[in-house]
């Protein structure tokens, strides 16, 4: 079975009936972040983020409207994660969560990036194996210092 993710502000969406994607903006929590060290900028969405909750609040032209400009308004959310809940009562939404337009009255937006990078940091450089690092990147170097652990080069 493959990982699922949380999905985060940032995350981008598309509409099996729109023209383009548009991005996930968390209005419903400020407390919440993931993915984000200094937890600035990607709040958790979950299934409270209904209404127009998209950065430019369109998915360009709306097949389910003759082709005229999209405005969706999302409904509902289905596929959340059941298991925890968060400050605005809110479930945590699942990159393989489908959301419900007003427009199309379909679960028919789905999320195609949940938002989350990869960054490294001195932890995973720390729990890394300096072989591998040599042999991966050849040009970062892991040496050792005077009590056995690693010197950790400025990222």
């Amino acid at each position: 079975m493959s990982e699922v993710h949380l999905v985060c502000q940032g995350a981008t969406c598309k509409c099996q009936f729109g023209t383009a994607p548009d991005t996930l903006k968390v209005k419903t929590q400020s407390k919440h972040f993931i993915n984000d060290w200094e937890a600035k900028s990607k709040l958790m969405a979950s299934d409270k983020d209904i209404g127009q909750t998209f950065e430019k609040n369109t998915f360009g032209s709306c097949s389910k409207t003759n082709n005229s400009p999209c405005s969706p308004a999302i409904t509902k959310w289905d596929g959340f994660y059941e298991k925890v809940t968060l400050s605005n009562k809110g479930k945590p939404l699942l990159e393989d969560s489908k959301a419900t337009c007003a427009v199309a009255g379909s679960a028919c937006i789905e999320i195609t990036n949940n938002g989350q990078t990869c960054e490294v940091t001195k932890q995973n450089v720390k729990n890394s194996d300096p072989q591998v690092i040599k042999v991966l990147n050849p040009g970062m170097s892991l040496s050792m210092d005077e009590v056995g652990g690693l010197q950790i080069p400025n990222l």
